[in-house]
């Protein structure tokens, strides 16, 4: 419900906001929203050409395609005359994303064709952990940790073994194999759910826990980093390990209070003394290697893991053939029975994945995200806040509704005031240690066909915030 609220009230607000716009002048044309597209310039006015001041006029005349470009100022958009069919179009200023159409497109062709080739191929390898008993064993050993935070599963639950696939998954920065983990988790956790439309305890659990995003190794950032010449990548690293960690914690902490999990139980505090023992000796690790040691570490250990759970997942199968034999099938038979199970989730998911689209693109482009972003900095700025963290608010507010929004605005931010900057540096670990909520929700309730999510939305947006404050703190501790 909350959800639904949420999401009636940017599509309406902005279409609102849309249509004032352009009855009251500020918006030229909204052709744009529905079909332009991201960084497309954007249609301000349209004018013959005797209503221009003479030296625009004159330098249109001599242009050789009646195209001419001012740059005001370094600050602001170029300023772009065309002249065709009698009249010169002016432009000014870029889209923030993607029209309606265009969103509609994209999100099939670049988001959910992807998707559906990871889910195929990561629901496969899971067929086999599952025929070949290797995912049983794994429950098996975990479920003394697992029965203490998800207090209603079964002990040696199915759902055990793919919900910590799916944390190794994000620990390891390995997206494409988090998400048809995550997806199976839910499927499984909700053959246990009484009510069916309805988010049960474990499933909010899981789900808060994968919004902070713990993370080991931020691949793709170092990767951003790298490519804007920062003098070090992986410095953000160990405060985005951090900040994610501390984001965990929060998520278990809001939920099982909630929940009145019992936070006594030796099995559960060993656990998460573990957990830190294992941080902190990876932070130890890391930190005494120098510059080429960290790159090769940084750029080599999540694709060896994920190269490993396949081999494992391979070679496990092939020993326990004979229990393949006796469900009657082969080990290749049993890949393509679940490769095709992740095919048909693909194609589930898709109406959810794209309504929520539409409408964070029609958020964007209204204006009234940069509104929000701007009068949030202007308190903070006057709260005596530094100007390094207002600049880079906008991809901590961002990350919720738009990963490709925020890594946009995050490379944005290297290159205004520099890779090595603390702006710099603090969208990285934004951009690194929290989720996007709102395509989070809608892919993994929206696969289970779940209406009602209970409290997990608002869950979910106060670790972001918790994992926001976090960031600020590391960032300034670190840098």
């Amino acid at each position: 419900m909350v959800l639904s609220r949420f999401w009636l009230t940017i599509f309406i607000s902005s279409i609102a906001f849309i249509v004032f716009g352009l009855f009251s002048g500020q918006n030229y044309t909204i052709d744009n929203m529905l079909n332009g597209k991201k960084d497309d310039p954007i249609l301000i006015s349209e004018k013959y050409i005797d209503q221009l001041p003479i030296f625009i006029k004159d330098s249109i005349d001599n242009a050789l395609e009646k195209t001419i470009v001012i740059n005001r100022d370094t600050l602001n958009a170029d300023t772009t005359y065309v002249y065709k069919n009698k009249t010169v179009k002016i432009y000014s200023g870029i889209q923030k994303a993607d029209g309606l159409l265009p969103t509609c497109k994209s999100s099939l062709l670049d988001l959910i064709l992807p998707l559906i080739a990871y889910l195929t191929f990561f629901c496969g390898l899971m067929q086999l952990l599952i025929d070949s008993g290797a995912a049983e064993k794994l429950a098996k050993m975990l479920s003394p940790v697992f029965v203490k935070i998800f207090p209603s599963l079964p002990k040696n639950h199915e759902s055990i073994s793919y919900m910590t696939l799916n944390f190794a998954a994000n620990f390891l920065g390995l997206d494409s194999a988090a998400t048809p983990f995550g997806l199976k988790a839910m499927e499984s956790l909700q053959t246990l759910n009484p009510e069916k439309d309805k988010a049960s305890d474990a499933q909010i659990m899981f789900m808060c826990l994968h919004a902070a995003g713990l993370t080991l190794i931020p691949t793709s950032i170092i990767g951003y980093r790298a490519a804007e010449n920062a003098a070090n990548p992986a410095d953000v690293m160990l405060p985005c390990i951090l900040t994610s960690f501390i984001g965990t914690i929060a998520a278990f902490l809001i939920v099982g209070i909630r929940q009145k999990i019992n936070f006594k139980s030796a099995s559960l505090v060993l656990a998460l003394m573990t957990i830190i023992a294992a941080i902190a000796g990876l932070l130890f690790y890391i930190s005494s290697l120098d510059l080429i040691g960290k790159n090769f570490f940084t750029s080599n250990l999540s694709g060896l893991m994920l190269v490993v759970i396949i081999a494992f997942t391979l070679i496990f199968s092939f020993i326990n053939e004979k229990k393949f034999t006796e469900k009657e099938t082969t080990i290749f038979d049993a890949f393509v029975v679940g490769a095709n199970n992740g095919t048909k989730t693909g194609v589930t998911i898709f109406p959810y994945v794209l309504t929520m689209l539409v409408a964070i693109s029609f958020f964007r482009n209204s204006g009234l995200f940069e509104i929000i972003s701007n009068g949030i900095s202007f308190v903070f700025s006057n709260i005596g806040v530094a100007k390094e963290i207002t600049d880079s608010l906008p991809v901590a507010m961002l990350r919720p509704f738009s990963s490709s929004g925020s890594r946009g605005f995050m490379i944005d931010s290297m290159r205004s005031f520099g890779p090595d900057s603390l702006t710099g540096r603090l969208s990285c670990i934004f951009q690194c240690s929290a989720e996007t909520t709102f395509y989070v929700i809608a892919v993994y309730f929206g696969s289970i066909k779940i209406k009602n999510t209970r409290y997990t939305l608002g869950t979910m947006l106060l670790v972001d915030l918790i994992c926001v404050i976090t960031a600020i703190f590391v960032a300034i501790w670190f840098f």
